[in-house]
Parts: C-alpha cells; structure tokens; sequence
C-alpha cells in the first residue's frame, strides 16, 4: 500500500515529481503506452481485492447517507463493479491507442535562410487532482498524466480511501514496472494535504478539482495555480415544435434517468408551447415511472394534464444540479426563449435541442453558450470516453482552451524552437537591415 502522505511532506513530493515529469517527457511513445497496458492488464488482474477495498467504502458509505453526511448520489458514484473495472481497463488502452501528443509540429516557419522556428507540443509538468467520490477518475487520470508525459499527485474522497488506496498501488506498481519513474505518482490522503498542494505553485503547473461546486469553489479561492474544471453541471433538453416526440421522450429519459448522479444529466426540460399538451402527459408519466421526481411551472402543469404527479417549481429550481432523479420542467413560447433561459440558468456544460427543424438546429448550436451543444442526443453523450478521448480529466465550461471533456490535449502545452547559424538581431535592424522572409513550411 501507498505510504500516507504529511502534508509536510507535500512540498517534496511535488518537487520530486517535478524532477520525474522530466524523464518521462523524455520517454519514447512506446514506453509509455506499455506502462499504459501494464496498468489495463494489472486492473484486470487485481480485481478482487480493489472490489474488496470497494465494498469497505461502500459499506461506509451506506452508513453515511443514513445519517445525513453523504448524498445517495454520491454513494453511487463511488461504486465498483467488475464491468466498472472492465471499462476501465478498456479506457486505458484507448488512451494508449491515440496519438502521441508530445512533440508534434504544429507551427513551421522559415524567419530566414537557416532559421527556422518550430511550435513543438509538450507536457504540462506536474498536475495535481482533487477529486471527490468516484475512485474511477483515479485511472483515467494518472492514464492520461502517464499517456502526456505529466507527472500526477492525487487526493481523493475519505469516502472512497481504500478504493483509492487499492487502485493507486495497482496501477503504480505496473508503471513502475514499465520503468516509469516511481516519483510521477503519489496519492495525497489528508485534508491538510490539500491545502498544501494548492500552495505549491513552484512544482505543480495544474490542479484540476472533480467534484462538488464547494469543492471546486474552495480550489479556485485558495490557489495561485491554474485551475482547470467546473463548478456545475446545470444541463437541458429543450423540445422545440418540430420534434419528433418519441425521439424526445427517448432523448429526455437517458438525459435524466440513465446515470442522474453525473454532471451531465439533465437538471432542466424546455418545452416548446406548440408540443406541450402532446409532449408533456407522455413524458410525465414515463419519467414518474422511473421515480423521477418532476418540478413544473403552471403552464407544464397544466400541458401535462390530470394524470400527472407534479411538484410546484419554484425560482430556485432553474438554478439547482440536482445530481438525483429530479427533473424541472418549464414551457416557452419560442426558440428565442428556451435560448434565453439556458443562458440565463445554465452552467455552460452540456445543453441539447430535439428538432426536426435545421435552421432552428443551426440557431441553438450557434446562440447556445456551453461548452457542449447538442442536436437530437443526450446530454449524456458529453464525455471523454464517449468522444473517443480514451477518458477525461474533467469538464471545463470555461471558455479559454481547453473547453468541454478535456483529453490529452489540455495536458499539453507547447513551446517554440529557433534554430539558428549564428543569427544575431542586429542585421535585421536600422539601415541596410536584411528582411525576414517569414516563409510558412510544411
């Protein structure tokens, strides 16, 4: 097991992993996707006893939300399974798979005969992850750390300690085996050792918070590091009067009952007035017999008819992410309303219209502010995984690079290279200065 961590001794780590991120840039592609399938056969071997470490959390965990301390979403999110760890191990090899993002060209540009300048791809550095709950971001993120050539300093959930423990051992181990530098991961396990992280601006280059809005909060106020993520997952679904419904009512049950407990599930449900009355009896009644609680304004109420079970919305309710089987549900009069309401309400994560209709399509991709807009899927489709980024290392809704699912491309940031034969800036200056040719190259 991982030795636990002082938060005095943070400092260090964070130094040492700064030292390792060096030599795992350094590393060929090839020994970094086989670190990589080392880790994918060692979840799939090790499988016991992370489930066992699991079921001590869960079992924890169970004890919290019967007193009140932990949500049942959050109980959810922290649970493992065999075809969890199936998916996970699958995702590191997806991560394998993709490109190489370090050292890639992406600008060439001849200044002059013999000097040229290159705009070369390459690792961040070291990365620190704070993360509530869900034992599975640990893989997807020290795989992608591991895939970008980052060094990765982890702090989980005390409700997820022993998964955490158990996976972060397992996947280490098979790292280490594959001569990657033991100091490129460490697990952090204190409360203290986030505050310590957070101070530690001279090694780390990123610190990405996944979890609750306080959480991220508190990372955003007490860090002079960048910080990559987002505070909500406020998503919707708006049917607009050219749906198709039964394509609506598929899209709406995924987007809510699929997986509520995730940043993006749909928190809100637009309906367009046209389809209301035809829509909204239908889709009450199918969400009520998934337990979906619905929150509708009067005129919802009023569409969805007699049969419905309804819950008064109150002005709070179109700024909450309920992470649960609770759904708000409003009717507008047009396109321009629903659009003006997610951009009033919504978080800039993930927002979606079913619609028939191309030009009403092309209007809510191009007025929607968020990260992820939609036509016709589930908000649920916003995911690294999903987008074939192997798995993600948070949802960014703000609106510099990196936005939305966040892959390898937000652990990567560049440099430029100028070579030179003894160029020297004073024959490019005053009178007789030689000209740039500023040639763009292949």
């Amino acid at each position: 097991m991982p030795e636990r961590t002082a938060a005095a001794a943070v400092p260090e780590l964070a130094r040492r992993a700064s030292l390792a991120a060096r030599t795992l840039a350094r590393m060929p592609a090839t020994d970094r996707n086989r670190a990589l399938e080392g880790v994918a056969r060692a979840l799939e071997h090790e499988a016991k006893p992370i489930l066992e470490a699991n079921a001590r959390d869960l079992e924890s965990a169970d004890a919290l939300v019967a007193s009140g301390r932990l949500s049942a979403a959050a109980r959810q999110r922290l649970k493992l399974d065999g075809d969890k760890l199936g998916g996970l191990a699958a995702g590191v090899r997806q991560v394998a798979a993709l490109d190489d993002p370090i050292g890639r060209v992406t600008l060439s540009t001849e200044l002059d005969e013999g000097l040229r300048l290159d705009r070369v791809t390459c690792p961040l550095g070291v990365v620190g992850v704070v993360f509530e709950s869900r034992p599975d971001a640990l893989v997807q993120i020290a795989a992608l750390c591991l895939k970008s050539g980052n060094a990765v300093l982890l702090k989980g959930g005390r409700e997820a300690e022993h998964s955490n423990r158990a996976l972060f051992t397992v996947l280490r181990r098979a790292a280490i085996e594959a001569c990657v530098p033991a100091d490129a991961m460490a697990l952090l396990e204190s409360r203290d050792d986030v505050a310590a992280l957070l101070e530690a601006e001279r090694h780390v280059d990123l610190i990405v918070p996944r979890g609750s809005n306080a959480l991220v909060r508190f990372v955003q106020e007490h860090t002079r590091i960048p910080v990559l993520g987002h505070a909500e997952g406020l998503c919707h679904v708006y049917v607009d009067r050219a749906a198709d419904l039964d394509r609506a009512l598929a899209i709406t049950l995924d987007a809510k009952v699929q997986y509520p407990a995730v940043c993006n599930a749909v928190e809100t449900l637009l309906v367009h007035a046209a389809v209301a009355s035809a829509f909204l009896p239908r889709a009450v009644e199918a969400l009520a017999a998934r337990g979906v609680e619905v929150r509708a304004e009067p005129a919802a109420a009023a569409a969805a008819g007699s049969a419905a079970r309804l819950v008064p919305a109150t002005d709070a309710d179109w700024d909450t992410e309920y992470c649960d089987l609770v759904l708000a549900v409003k009717v507008v009069g047009s396109l321009d309303e629903a659009i003006a309401h997610i951009n009033a309400h919504g978080s800039r994560h993930t927002d979606a219209i079913v619609t028939e209709d191309p030009a009403a399509a092309r209007r809510f991709c191009s007025d929607v502010d968020a990260a992820g807009v939609f036509v016709n899927v589930s908000t649920r489709f916003s995911d690294g995984f999903r987008y074939g980024f192997g798995a993600e290392l948070g949802i960014s809704t703000g609106k510099l690079h990196p936005r939305g699912p966040v892959g390898l491309e937000g652990l990567v940031t560049y440099k430029y290279h100028l070579v030179g034969a003894g160029h020297v800036v004073a024959d490019y200056v005053g009178p007789g200065a030689r000209p740039f040719t500023h040639r763009r190259l292949a």
